[in-house]
């Protein structure tokens, strides 16, 4: 008896503990990401109290909408086409070469990817546009073109391969391939037939991630297309804030929301399928210093391609803001003007940094608390699904998500409109994701026995949590925080609506400055970007530390 009754108060606690953790994560993506998306979209389709669904088929019987469709879906495609083409070879490179310089390589690779895109948009315009380096020196302008926002794809998302398609093929066990050619096969015909089949999931979910960036890019757009090109996400951006036609953005949104659906339902196949049947080998095993004039120059043409695409736009990006003779860009940015900013420019450096801490610690709370509930083995069908949930905010139209804060956020006990926390809750949801993702492996590998063990001796949940598993993911959980910091320091299309003309964020400071005429705003706007795209790569060098000691096992 005594026995049963243990095993049912165990029973009990276990059913709390796991309530208690995914309790927390629900009510947040169901008031501030769920609420907002769906009032904005409702008020969009209700016509007069009728739901006018209707609606939907005369929006896109619109010539100019299908024309936005055509273009978001074709130049997502060939973005993707053309990342995978550049960004393969580098992946082998870092994959299972060995060379002087590779981790800080790897950190300046991966530079781009946690830019804001308003920087990434800059940086090219500042390359490729009026009065950029390619004007100065041959007259060539692209930033009217689709070749601009291709490149500038291409830059932002190169990470996104090496870091996922490298990060297995590191991992592959090599005499796979090395028997394969004993038996005849050819170098080609080895890889075609035994590292490509396991690559292929890993390649896929890369395709898969960077389509879907792509395929809802703003900033970058917004900046480099004009009014000649516009993605879905632009043009919800436009219907909402300049013709302000809720209806046709309600129509928009439910249109990318399916579409981001169907590309995160594919993404988590290939993500189990990556995760099945291969077989993994320590990645220090598998590299080692290049051989032969082949590989060698194979090493030359990545380090070439790195220089051209992701640093040279960086370099115009830094020179353009010294153009001014005494740093005069950036003195300019601490002087108000009382036009677009009610404070100096340079304010918005100060509000970034706090509006990131508070979003990075409300994104850690959350996101850790989901990551914990989804690693229990006793998790329920609603917990799992909840996991894929989770990734819907990094796809979703981040302005749907701004704008319908203020829709929703507007009354009692939600009325969050003159709150300074508003931002921060807008930059967590694009945070969450990216700190359960960084923090699901360590925890699953954590032996199940050690909680097994530390409960039938006694210990509370919150003790089994605070002595097994946070000594092992300690650093992990550093490295998501660092990440979810990045990410809410560039978070550009939701705090577009909500920061306020006295407290702009970086990203936000930098638009309004690229919107207005004159040499001087263009510099403020160069000068700015430089600001916020060091403070990013600071970030990323120390996570880089992080993740380089947590393989070491040194700090």
């Amino acid at each position: 008896m005594d026995l049963t009754r243990t095993q049912v108060a165990g029973r009990k606690r276990g059913a709390a503990a796991r309530f208690g953790l995914i309790a927390l994560p629900v009510a947040f993506f169901a008031a501030f990401f769920a609420y907002p998306v769906a009032a904005i979209v409702a008020r969009g389709l209700k016509v007069e109290g009728v739901w006018g669904f209707g609606r939907i088929g005369e929006v896109l019987a619109q010539s100019d909408v299908r024309h936005v469709l055509w273009f978001t879906t074709w130049q997502a495609f060939v973005s993707t086409a053309l990342t995978l083409l550049i960004a393969l070879p580098g992946a082998y490179v870092f994959a299972r070469f060995d060379f002087r310089g590779k981790q800080v390589l790897r950190a300046v690779v991966t530079v781009p990817f946690v830019l804001p895109t308003v920087v990434v948009g800059t940086a090219f315009l500042a390359l490729v546009g009026r009065g950029g380096l390619l004007d100065e020196l041959w007259g060539v302008r692209l930033d009217t073109t689709v070749w601009a926002i291709l490149l500038a794809h291409v830059f932002f998302n190169y990470a996104v391969v090496v870091r996922t398609v490298g990060g297995l093929w590191a991992q592959l066990d090599p005499r796979q391939e090395e028997a394969a050619r004993m038996l005849g096969a050819s170098r080609l015909k080895a890889w075609r037939q035994v590292t490509l089949p396991a690559l292929a999931p890993a390649v896929a979910a890369a395709a898969l991630m960077v389509f879907l960036f792509t395929f809802t890019s703003f900033g970058v757009v917004q900046i480099l297309g004009g009014p000649t090109f516009s993605t879905l996400e632009v043009e919800i951006y436009r219907q909402t804030s300049e013709i302000f036609d809720l209806s046709t953005a309600a129509v928009l949104t439910l249109i990318q929301f399916v579409a981001v659906g169907a590309i995160l339902a594919l993404h988590a196949w290939t993500v189990r399928r990556r995760e099945t049947a291969l077989r993994l080998v320590d990645a220090s095993v598998t590299s080692r210093r290049p051989r032969g004039a082949g590989q060698w120059a194979l090493l030359g043409g990545v380090l070439v391609t790195v220089v051209v695409l992701l640093l040279l736009p960086l370099a115009v990006l830094v020179q353009r803001s010294l153009d001014a003779p005494g740093f005069g860009y950036y003195r300019a940015l601490t002087r108000a003007d009382g036009g677009v900013f009610l404070v100096p420019p340079i304010e918005a450096i100060g509000n970034s940094l706090e509006y990131a801490v508070a979003a990075t610690v409300i994104a850690v709370v959350i996101g850790g608390l989901a990551a914990v509930a989804l690693t229990r083995r006793d998790a329920g069908r609603f917990v799992r699904g909840f996991d894929a949930l989770l990734m819907l905010p990094l796809g979703v139209s981040a302005v749907t998500v701004g704008f319908g804060f203020l829709i929703a956020l507007d009354e009692p006990p939600l009325d969050l409109r003159s709150s300074w926390i508003l931002v921060p809750l807008a930059q967590a949801l694009v945070g969450v994701p990216f700190v359960v993702r960084t923090m699901l492996p360590v925890l699953r590998a954590v032996d199940v026995r050690l909680r097994e063990a530390a409960s039938v001796l006694g210990a509370s949940p919150w003790r089994v949590w605070r002595e097994v598993d946070l000594p092992m993911v300690r650093r992990a959980l550093l490295i998501a925080a660092g990440f979810a910091f990045a990410v809410s320091l560039g978070e550009f299309g939701a705090t577009v609506f909500i920061a306020r003309p006295d407290n702009p964020t970086l990203p936000v400071a930098v638009a309004r400055l690229l919107g207005r005429p004159g040499d001087l705003n263009y510099g403020q706007a160069m000068a700015l970007s430089t600001i916020l795209m060091v403070v990013c790569a600071v970030a990323l060098l120390v996570l880089e530390r992080l993740r380089t000691a947590d393989r070491t096992g040194e700090f």
